[in-house]
């Protein structure tokens, strides 16, 4: 009988909990309690949350990818064009720091330059393909084939070492409007 009441108790209390953890987060939800002003920046469990969501998504997805043998150098160049116009506003590039206005979107955009280094190259063609919701990454997908993806990924991998002259001289006509 005492391990009938004991194996009740228990399961009531974590039925307990359970409730009392959904009604926490429902008054969260619908009080408006969370600030989600851009110019607050999220909580450390909130943070460690949805970077950690966000990683964890991208390595599951990208996995089953198959990452091409070899992209040309006129398909990275490409990509190092659409890299100057689309991406080197937010994520920056070696020499040019990333737009004033980018280090006040939540999540802050990463500096590529750096973070590179932490992707796969199967990871960056996914996020560039695909984008990250509710971060200001927008999907290429939709606008460019995988080759031209392929491209924009080479060349982000190859941030992480890249000199200010090297990223000119691969970026400069479209830096320049040209």
């Amino acid at each position: 009988m005492g391990k009938i009441s004991l194996s009740i108790g228990f399961t009531l209390g974590a039925v307990a909990t359970v409730l009392l953890a959904l009604a926490v987060w429902l008054t969260v939800v619908y009080t408006g309690a969370y600030n989600v002003a851009a110019t607050d920046k999220h909580v450390d469990l909130v943070r460690w949350a949805l970077d950690t969501t966000m990683h964890r998504s991208v390595t599951r997805r990208a996995g089953e990818i198959q990452e091409p043998e070899r992209v040309s150098k006129a398909v990275i160049a490409a990509g190092a064009e659409t890299y100057a116009t689309t991406c080197a506003h937010c994520h920056g590039a070696p020499g040019t720091e990333r737009e004033s206005w980018a280090a006040n979107m939540r999540p802050e955009p990463p500096e590529l330059v750096k973070a590179a280094a932490e992707w796969d190259p199967r990871e960056v063609f996914w996020i560039v393909k695909h984008g990250i919701k509710m971060s200001g990454m927008p999907a290429f997908g939709p606008e460019h084939d995988d080759e031209a993806l392929w491209g924009i990924a080479a060349f982000v991998k190859q941030l992480p070492g890249m000199t200010a002259a090297e990223y000119e001289a691969a970026t400069g006509a479209a830096q320049h409007g040209q």
